[in-house]
């Protein structure tokens, strides 16, 4: 006796579009792709002198990885000898924190002890049995600008904050304004990516005269 069997046919499914960097920025703005390098370039860096291509599109990169908008200065960076400081405004560091799904609320508490102001920053996560607490002194965060001069319990709040938020989610390779002018005045600024991340990926691509098309965000490898 023969038996037969219909096998049911074999369907592939079609292989979808991948979305660039740069268009996944322009949509989720509503920009035009090949004015957003440019407009960004001119206004997310600090710097008197001409941004590069790599650095420009480091810096999407971790505002894509932390869903941080360059436009509101909640990230920007200084370039500096070949690499990018990305900054974090404090606006940029409570959307995160705020958006971390165990986060479960932060208090502060301020101190005068031996003529040192400090501030003390405790935050909760939903999943931990203990809060982490984090004590910043004004002697030592201190800086001779601006914002210090006139509002330095703020500015002390702002690093507690920043502080304790590293520690509780393991947030890296971002910076605050002050650790960034630190940065570039110790020598060569680079990004440090995230594990995980697909910095160090575009970080290995762009090496040996790769460059990237501002039209839409894609590495060319260098014949």
């Amino acid at each position: 006796m023969t038996t037969s069997t219909n096998a049911a046919p074999l369907t592939v499914a079609a292989a979808q579009p991948r979305t660039s960097l740069v268009m996944k920025m322009a949509n989720r703005f509503n920009v035009e792709a090949g004015k957003l390098m440019g407009t960004l370039k001119a206004t997310a860096f600090k710097t008197q002198g001409g941004v590069t291509d790599e650095q420009m599109m480091a810096l999407l990169i971790v505002a894509d990885q932390y869903g941080l908008n360059p436009f509101t200065k909640e990230i920007f960076a200084f370039p500096d000898k070949g690499g990018i400081v990305p900054v974090v405004g404090v606006d940029g560091w409570a959307r995160i924190i705020n958006e971390a799904p165990s986060f479960d609320g932060v208090s502060f508490s301020y101190s005068t002890d031996e003529g040192d102001l400090s501030c003390t920053c405790t935050m909760h996560r939903k999943d931990r049995t203990h809060p982490i607490a984090v004590t910043e002194y004004l002697s030592e965060c201190k800086r001779g600008t601006g914002p210090w001069a006139s509002h330095p319990r703020r500015m002390l709040r702002h690093k507690a904050l920043i502080q304790a938020a590293r520690l509780a989610f393991g947030f890296a390779g971002i910076y605050d304004e002050d650790e960034a002018h630190r940065i570039r005045e110790m020598g060569d600024a680079e990004v440090v990516p995230r594990p995980g991340s697909s910095i160090a990926a575009v970080r290995q691509q762009l090496q040996g005269g790769d460059v990237v098309d501002l039209s839409t965000g894609e590495v060319q490898t260098a014949e």
